[in-house]
């Protein structure tokens, strides 16, 4: 970083300088984790002459045993992309407006956990709806394990709440589909022939602003072999969102092929646009009783808004990340 010149390409530098954060957030726990073993060896040692250290140990094992936690957590992040970047990508479905509403909720729950937790997010595509809420919308999260913290989160979430859009007060269930691709840096070996995309350009639309709808700047790429699709109206330049639509179709190939060598996961991929009861990994509830509960973990939550927030987010995705685990322990 010191050499002259780093900042010449910023893609680069910047991809150096998450590099950097990724390494920094592991190195930093474990050299305290060192250091206080250390200590706490000599802390036992003088507990036997003197009883005020004594009482001191259970005090510090009780300091150090979150951030032990935390580092087991990480040592699960071990997947080819997982201290990767994160492209979030949310679609409504099944659930009319409600579903839209649905949608632009969980959207800022992403968002809030990812403010809260110190990682960048990008805005990269939001189609909204005419009544409420989105269509679909689409992130980048960079930061520290972003990609292997969230990629559990891909699936269908289910809502069940009186719906605000219904003037009788009935029950609602809405549908949200899910999807985390890991953000692919110049070096991956995705190849994506140019006779393999269709390209559509289209106006940028949104809440405001001088630009919505004037220019066709927002792009469109349609994956011929695979079917996938992705679209980014971020920029003004159509020329920033073509590169930024094509990195994101390579995030979803890379993805791809990390399932196809992982069973489980591909079994995941193959259901996962699915949409109905029986196919959705998280269950929100807000009627008759307000809980969040992880359809595959069987994990728990009974403050609905504190899950919205994004403050309890963290528990899910690290209690999906040892379910994994274990499941595939058993499996093997």
């Amino acid at each position: 970083m010191a050499r002259p010149g780093f900042w010449d390409n910023q893609e680069k530098a910047q991809a150096t300088m998450a590099e950097l954060k990724s390494l920094t957030a592991l190195l930093k726990p474990i050299r305290e984790v060192e250091s206080s073993l250390a200590d706490l060896g000599a802390m036992l040692e003088m507990a036997a002459e003197d009883e005020s250290f004594a009482r001191e140990v259970p005090r510090e094992l009780d300091r150090l045993e979150p951030i032990v936690d935390d580092l087991e957590l990480k040592a699960l992040l071990s997947g080819p992309h997982d201290a990767s970047g994160a492209i979030l990508t949310i679609n409504a479905r099944d659930g009319g407006v409600d579903a839209n509403d649905w949608a632009e909720m969980l959207l800022r729950m992403y968002i809030q956990w990812a403010q809260k937790n110190d990682y960048s997010v990008e805005l990269l595509d939001r189609q909204d709806n005419e009544e409420a809420g989105i269509s679909s919308a689409a992130i980048m999260v960079r930061g520290p394990m972003a990609y292997g913290y969230l990629k559990g989160e891909t699936g269908m979430h289910r809502l069940v709440r009186i719906s605000p859009f219904n003037a009788e007060g009935k029950r609602q269930t809405s549908f949200a589909a899910v999807d985390v691709s890991p953000e692919i840096g110049e070096s991956a070996e995705i190849e994506i022939r140019d006779e393999d995309i269709r390209e559509d350009v289209f106006r940028a639309s949104g809440a405001g602003g001088q630009h919505v709808n004037k220019t066709s700047s927002a792009i469109r790429m349609t994956h011929l072999p695979t079917g996938i699709v992705v679209q980014c109206q971020a920029e003004r330049s159509q020329h920033k969102n073509r590169a930024t639509a094509l990195k994101m179709l390579q995030a979803r190939l890379a993805r791809m092929e990390e399932e196809k060598r992982e069973a489980e996961q591909a079994a995941k991929y193959q259901s996962q646009a699915k949409t109905g009861f029986g196919s959705q990994i998280s269950n929100y509830f807000l009627h008759p009783d307000q809980r969040v509960k992880d359809a595959r973990t069987g994990h728990l939550v009974g403050n609905f808004q504190s899950v919205l927030d994004g403050n309890a987010l963290q528990g899910f995705l690290d209690t999906f990340l040892r379910w994994r685990v274990g499941k595939e322990g058993t499996q093997s």
